[in-house]
């Protein structure tokens, strides 16, 4: 019988899933607190642009986005890469860079990744409608810093800092997010 060994990661890190469960994301022996969509979690296939909703599936972890203004190169699985006042993601459908990071200003609409609230501290680019994009199916859904309340995202999943910090040493390469009941 052969024996299971985790995958690693080129950083050495092992390679985990989690799993979303309502309010709580679980995986490498760690439940934290979450926070998801304001409208709910909906079926992949019926996720839309302004939805609201985290989209169900495996969400893999691309990369990881930080800012080196404030806090050292978080321990992870993958890439890391430091932003900058001029970063942001075009969340316009009816653009070519739709669903990509784009260079500020730029004249369609987009989110700032730079902001003042600390949300995106640290944001985790999830492999959501990425290979290949397709317009309107919904764009920057990211692994971020929750607000203090845990408010509801825009259709991301967002955990405190430490906790956010926590996962990402822990190895998180995923996050399984099962369809609503």
């Amino acid at each position: 019988m052969p024996i299971w060994r985790p995958r690693r990661s080129a950083s050495g890190i092992s390679l985990v899933e989690f799993v979303l469960d309502g309010a709580v994301l679980r995986g490498a022996g760690l439940s934290l607190r979450a926070a998801h969509g304001r409208t709910g979690i909906t079926p992949a296939a019926a996720k839309r642009e302004g939805d609201g909703a985290t989209p169900a599936g495996l969400l893999r972890l691309v990369r990881v986005l930080y800012r080196a203004d404030r806090l050292p190169p978080p321990a992870c699985a993958v890439p890391l890469e430091p932003i900058g006042p001029q970063d942001g993601w075009c969340d316009d459908p009816a653009d070519a860079a739709y669903n990509r990071p784009v260079r500020l200003p730029y004249p369609a609409s987009h989110e700032e990744l730079w902001r003042a609230d600390h949300v995106y501290d640290v944001i985790g680019v999830l492999d959501w409608n990425l290979a290949p994009i397709m317009p309107g199916r919904g764009s920057a859904i990211f692994f971020h810093v929750a607000t203090p309340d845990y408010a509801p995202t825009a259709g991301c999943v967002a955990l405190a800092l430490p906790d956010l910090l926590a996962s990402l040493r822990a190895g998180l390469s995923a996050i399984r997010v099962p369809a609503a009941a």
